[in-house]
């Protein structure tokens, strides 16, 4: 769960509904400077579906006692981050092989990025990134993906995912790094404008406009413990957060 705490509170966004937020970047994605992700459509609901092992997870999130909100994303424990995604591809093999390549590829990626900042679990976290690797490498065999396409999904996955969380967290200054361009890596740059809405550049989209949504908790007080935070959260209506993407 991504929680932002702002002035009246704090928005509580559960991992598929900012999950859902970058399926509609990948739908949006690609232009004479950027390619597609291909193919579009199963790579985007691999997008759509990329934190599809947080399901049960968001459903009862953990308390945070020191905040009295909801535990934040990035205070998963190692324990918790395995158990998330060690088993999230397998929720997608029934629908779509593309789709559970992507979720793969973005589990081992956080693994190998977790293993760098927490040595002391490196040695849990690399078991996860070989077998996810074996994984790919089946799945790739079966699809007939080249190593180079799978590494330019790698990058726009973890493109759409910094996007979207630059969004629902209020991130500024961000830039996305190393994103697949026809003619190499490039960095894009997210920026706010005058009028509310937000510009990427160098503009990666087809469309000059494209608006983008997901769904959020109000949660205007804070908790005493866990169970009375479940019950408060049991009862509140989402809202829809809406972000307006513009060309420069």
């Amino acid at each position: 769960m991504l929680v932002r705490l702002d002035d009246e509170g704090a928005l509580a966004i559960g991992q598929l509904s900012h999950s859902w937020l970058s399926g509609q970047l990948a739908r949006a994605w690609g232009n004479e400077q950027f390619p597609p992700p291909d193919p579009r459509e199963e790579i985007a609901l691999g997008a759509e579906q990329h934190d599809i092992g947080w399901a049960r997870f968001d459903l009862e999130p953990r308390f945070n006692a020191e905040t009295g909100l909801p535990r934040n994303f990035l205070e998963l424990t190692v324990d918790e981050h395995l158990a998330i995604w060690r088993d999230a591809p397998d929720l997608l093999l029934s629908q779509s092989l593309h789709a559970a390549l992507v979720v793969s590829l973005h589990g081992s990626s956080l693994s190998e990025l977790r293993a760098q900042a927490v040595p002391e679990h490196a040695h849990q976290l690399r078991a996860h990134v070989s077998d996810e690797r074996a994984r790919q490498a089946r799945l790739c065999e079966v699809l007939a993906v080249s190593d180079s396409e799978l590494e330019c999904t790698r990058r726009q996955m973890w493109t759409w995912d910094g996007i979207s969380l630059a969004l629902c967290n209020q991130w500024r200054p961000f830039a996305a790094k190393d994103v697949p361009s026809h003619d190499g890596p490039i960095d894009i740059e997210l920026r706010d404008r005058a009028d509310g809405t937000v510009t990427l550049a160098p503009w990666p989209l087809a469309s000059e406009r494209v608006e983008v949504r997901c769904e959020a908790l109000r949660i205007g007080s804070r908790y005493e413990d866990e169970p009375a935070m479940l019950r408060a959260l049991a009862r509140l209506e989402p809202i829809t957060l809406r972000f307006v993407l513009v060309a420069s």
